[in-house]
């Protein structure tokens, strides 16, 4: 299965969020500011290398806490 992320809402996300494409896990690569963005919204696809290939998808909200900084 092969994991992809798409539609970040900010499109900011991109750059502090990753899914490792193997594993499916949800990795931050950058601090989060509860001032600067609250929520983070994507989309991760789930697709399996059979013929036809099927897919799943599921929506992610991150929510970012202010727990002073």
């Amino acid at each position: 299965i092969i994991f992809t992320v798409s539609s970040f809402i900010p499109p900011s996300g991109r750059d502090l969020i990753s899914v490792n494409s193997k594993t499916g896990e949800i990795h931050l690569t950058g601090s989060l500011d509860f001032e600067e963005v609250s929520i983070y919204d994507f989309r991760i696809e789930a697709r399996d290398q059979g013929w036809p290939p099927l897919s799943g998808h599921c929506r992610v909200e991150l929510e970012v806490l202010d727990v002073n900084d």
